[in-house]
């Protein structure tokens, strides 16, 4: 991997940015509590403001995602306006609006120093799908902003491995280039893969769980995946797959991604290691059992003893690790200690170490040790692709426009 030049992607110091109006793609894409619909960790929030302060001679429309059409974390953009006004103590412009006659009045009306939100990107029906790059150009949402702005800044990092429309379309159109927080990101992992050695010890958590499947199946290919240490609903999908949990887990396309889950395990028998014990929830208190002792209806809510021991023996044993996604509910006080102990592991180990995530950064943070970890990022299913050495859409539509920029 030594080969891997350093990205060859232009950044803010490249352009002249006084007085310009900017388009820039960010990630606020924040966990929503769903009984209050209030924001409940502002990590990626807080992350935008670097790239804003970069720009503060120019005019500037802040343009983001937040959750899934359908799921309870879709929600407008005004509460993470209020957070960004609190967070860096001035007014913030914001519009109930992304490609309408409201979001380019209030584009053409911006003065230098404004920040405009525009609210969830996925209100438009295109940026719920991937496209080429060409086909992203053409969409209504780049076709009727682009004009309106001179340079596109790509500062997403966690929906990089997206194609979607703000992502790939406008750098087709527009001069784009690397905001802060990617610049940073992509110099460090490059870093970090150059000195990457074995064994590599992947631990996954988290709930996407047919984007890891594939994500997995990708990094044991590319020699970056001797040990695969799974928990959380991952982990009970592929208990479910060796048969040690019996009930359904009632989750979509659960059979597709069990028989997917058996498939693995099949061509990788030595690769993976499941729970052996674990935590439910019997009202309110956590109970600790062996896998075999689950009753139909127990719904895992942590790792037990046993297995944070044999997982974190492995950890130790680590010339490489990466962990992704909690190991249970650490929300909850009483389901934390797998998540809390497996990154104390990671931490303690001699390895060259990854943490990625909102939910573990902010994990980590509350246990003081982010500063014994090589590299943290809030991007998860991004940096998991990353890892496997595939390009990330968003990377690539920056290494092209630097190529288009350097041609004029």
């Amino acid at each position: 991997m030594h080969n891997r030049k350093v990205v060859k992607v232009l950044t803010l110091d490249d352009f002249d940015l006084k007085g310009k109006t900017i388009f820039l793609r960010v990630d606020m894409n924040c966990p929503i509590d769903p009984e209050t619909m209030e924001i409940s960790g502002t990590k990626r929030i807080e992350e935008a403001i670097e790239t804003l302060q970069s720009l503060k001679e120019a005019k500037v429309v802040v343009a983001s995602h937040q959750g899934r059409v359908g799921n309870n974390d879709y929600t407008g953009m005004d509460k993470h306006a209020k957070v960004l006004e609190k967070l860096m103590n001035r007014e913030i412009k914001y519009v109930e609006d992304v490609i309408g006659e409201a979001a380019q009045n209030a584009i053409k009306n911006l003065e230098n120093g404004d920040i405009l939100l525009l609210d969830n990107l996925r209100l438009c029906a295109e940026e719920n799908y991937e496209f080429t790059p060409e086909n992203a150009a053409k969409t209504i949402m780049v076709t009727r902003l682009a004009k309106l702005f001179d340079l596109c800044v790509l500062d997403s990092f966690p929906s990089a491995h997206r194609s979607h429309p703000s992502i790939v379309g406008f750098p087709q159109v527009l001069p784009a280039c690397a905001g802060r927080i990617v610049e940073r990101e992509v110099r460090n992992l490059d870093e970090i893969m150059t000195v990457a050695k074995a064994p590599h010890v992947i631990v996954l958590g988290g709930s996407k769980v047919p984007d890891r499947l594939e994500a997995i199946k990708l990094l044991i290919q590319n020699g970056r995946a001797d040990h695969v240490l799974l928990t959380g609903l991952i982990g009970n999908v592929f208990m479910r797959a060796q048969a040690r949990i019996k009930s359904s887990l009632g989750i979509k396309r659960e059979e597709e991604v069990v028989a997917k889950a058996h498939t693995l395990i099949g061509e990788y028998p030595d690769v993976f290691a499941t729970p052996v014990d674990i935590a439910i929830d019997k009202d309110g208190e956590r109970v600790e059992m062996d896998v075999r002792e689950m009753g139909k209806g127990d719904k895992i809510f942590d790792l037990g003893p046993k297995t944070v021991e044999y997982y974190s023996k492995l950890i130790a044993g680590a010339g490489t690790v990466f962990i992704s996604g909690p190991a249970g509910f650490f929300e909850k006080e009483n389901f934390s200690f797998g998540t809390k102990a497996l990154l104390t592991a990671v931490a303690n180990s001699m390895a060259t170490t990854i943490v990625s995530g909102g939910h573990l950064t902010t994990a980590l943070k509350q246990q003081g040790l982010a500063d014994k970890i090589n590299h943290i990022s809030t991007a998860g299913g991004a940096l998991v692709l990353y890892l496997t050495g595939e390009k990330l859409p968003m990377i690539k539509a920056l290494e092209d426009a630097r190529v288009k920029h350097q041609s004029k």
